[in-house]
């Protein structure tokens, strides 16, 4: 019995990637309404690098330590950016750094590149292009208030 018997469990099966590595898999996000996109009444599963592309986003939009459900190894520690002391440059490397930790938990991303930051008050843009064992994939325009 699922715990949420109104939607389907999707066909898990043996399917495995070059790494050795389950197929990575996870409910497609609408990154523009931060929301996960439903059709036919039932969530839609993305695997491979959307998958991880999507794992990413919503990693770096929970707060780290603020939710017991998730280990302390997940989510964005960014609160430390606010109220310091910090000239600009070293916001935005710290940004940087607190961002690249946050994605490379994940074992299906292999490297975290081209990372931009600016802030604007308690908001941190960001963009960044993820390495992924499936390829590569962007984002351009990632708002976190902290």
């Amino acid at each position: 019995m699922s715990l949420f018997p109104l939607i389907a469990q999707p066909n898990t099966g043996e399917l495995l990637s070059a790494s050795g590595m389950p197929l990575y898999r996870e409910v497609d996000w609408n990154f523009q309404t931060n929301k996960p996109v439903w059709r036919g009444g039932a969530p839609v599963i993305v695997t491979g690098a959307r998958a991880v592309l999507v794992w990413a986003w919503n990693a770096l939009h929970t707060t780290r330590f603020a939710h017991d459900v998730f280990s302390t190894d997940y989510g964005l520690d960014g609160e430390q950016l606010l109220g310091q002391a910090y000239t600009e440059d070293v916001r935005q490397s710290e940004a940087i750094r607190i961002v690249r930790e946050t994605l490379r938990i994940n074992p299906y991303i292999t490297n975290v590149s081209q990372v931009s930051v600016s802030f604007e008050g308690s908001v941190l843009h960001l963009g960044f292009k993820l390495t992924t064992i499936y390829g590569e994939v962007t984002i351009d325009d990632c708002d976190i208030a902290l």
